[in-house]
């Protein structure tokens, strides 16, 4: 590159390998949504010991838990727009640190009210890991993988929800249910300091907001070959904006796709929330064994990391209407499946794993139709309000199924209405592709020209 000349950011990604340096950025980002996962559930793993320890009945960490989601919801409005204002390097690093803090203090609580207050106060950082994880993950990778990237960090949330099961498990009948918070905020404090060390700041962003000086640094690492000096220019095929709002999110032709997104993150949370709070209670009332109620509960989640790395890899040829239109109708007759009370236990663990790999396989697909839909100022806004939004879901869905369940609903009627968010997806990932002739994912002309 000739000194003085412009050097394409966007181009020189797409156009170049993923290497040690993107690989870097893609590693540390995964790794913190890996702790995200791990934390988010650590509750639900310590629950029995706490219930024991204290004396206090299930019921009674209801709101313990709903504070933890409520909090990330709160986290994911609030700081993906912070995001979109100070960087998602920022955001990124001080909601890992806060989180890691906060873990580290949960042990000390010796109430349930100390407990529910520190929970909701974790959950604020917590909410603002996803958007940004993916928001940089996504603008390190190049266009002709980048879903398949994105989707692979947003699995480190699965993968950390399972390490963190398989590692309470160890953890809790040795040290006790302390050791788990331990675990859990120790390991992020350290992925927190890596990152203060070695990840980058988005480069769309930093030409965006006029902060050129640092752009040579990071572009150097990406490619030593180029030829970089004060008179470079840099351009990224965006407009410049103001700082971030949520009205952006309705402007220039985006109103109708923020909506659609908006429902899809709630009615697939709501699916999500519900098969994996509830599902091992539903299978071991139906008369499954407690060992085999379990297993239930994690073929969902295999099913969903399968899905996650099989679907990234789909939509990156065929583009997100023809992979997650069909996924959602096929989660809808999967799921109204598993309530068959007739039916075999092959035919349920395999109705099961396919809506894992529908629906919570899915999610990540959302989340990257969301980043690669927004424009660069705009993007962890854009991914976390549709969170944010969809983790009203995610506190709906389990509350709806007690209630269901205390109503002594059938399952095979249980799971009947719970297919029926499955197919409201479908419809709206399909009207927000009719809207958009060039297909899913694309941003209007205004934002990319």
């Amino acid at each position: 590159m000739d000194t003085g000349k412009a050097i394409d950011i966007p181009a020189l990604i797409d156009k170049g390998k993923t290497g040690r340096f993107q690989a870097g950025v893609l590693l540390l980002c995964g790794l913190c949504v890996i702790m995200d996962g791990f934390d988010v559930q650590a509750m639900g793993y310590v629950a029995p010991a706490i219930i024991h320890d204290w004396g206090v009945s299930k019921a009674s960490l209801g709101p313990v838990f709903g504070a933890g989601l409520f909090g990330m919801l709160v986290g994911s409005l609030l700081f993906s727009l912070l995001a979109d204002r100070v960087g998602r390097r920022p955001v990124l690093i001080a909601a890992t640190l806060f989180f890691s803090v906060c873990m580290l203090a949960t042990p000390s609580a010796t109430s349930l009210f100390q407990l529910e207050l520190i929970r909701f106060i974790t959950g604020l950082g917590l909410g603002a890991v996803m958007p940004n994880a993916m928001a940089l993950a996504g603008e390190y990778s190049p266009a002709r993988r980048r879903v398949t990237l994105m989707m692979m960090v947003s699995c480190g949330f699965t993968v950390g929800a399972v390490a963190g099961g398989l590692l309470s498990a160890a953890l809790i009948p040795a040290f006790g249910w302390h050791s788990v918070f331990y675990v859990g905020g120790a390991v992020p404090l350290v992925i927190g300091l890596l990152m203060l060390a070695y990840l980058p700041e988005s480069l769309q962003f930093l030409v965006l907001r006029g902060k050129v000086e640092q752009v040579g640094k990071w572009l150097a690492r990406i490619d030593p070959q180029l030829r970089i000096d004060a008179g470079t220019r840099y351009l990224v095929n965006e407009k410049q904006r103001a700082g971030a709002s949520v009205a952006q999110l309705f402007r220039e032709g985006r109103a109708r796709t923020t909506l659609l997104l908006w429902v899809v993150n709630f009615m697939n949370l709501l699916n999500f929330y519900f098969l994996s709070n509830w599902l091992p209670s539903i299978a071991k009332d139906a008369g499954l064994s407690t060992q085999t109620a379990v297993l239930a509960g994690t073929v969902l989640q295999v099913g969903g990391t399968i899905g996650t790395l099989t679907m990234g890899q789909w939509i990156d040829r065929a583009g997100f209407q023809r992979v997650l239109v069909p996924s959602f109708l096929v989660a809808a007759v999967a799921i109204a499946l598993i309530g068959r009370a007739d039916a075999s236990l092959a035919l349920l663990f395999c109705a099961i794993f396919v809506t894992g790999f529908c629906i919570v396989g899915g999610q990540p697909a959302v989340n990257a139709l969301a980043a690669q839909y927004y424009p660069t100022t705009l993007r962890s806004t854009g991914i976390g309000w549709s969170l944010g939004v969809g983790r009203i879901g995610s506190i709906v869905g389990p509350v709806l199924g007690g209630q269901l369940i205390g109503m002594n609903w059938p399952n095979s009627s249980i799971f009947l209405l719970v297919a029926v968010p499955a197919l409201l997806s479908a419809g709206m990932l399909w009207l927000m592709a009719a809207r958009d002739t060039r297909g899913a994912g694309q941003a209007p002309a205004a934002v990319a020209e």
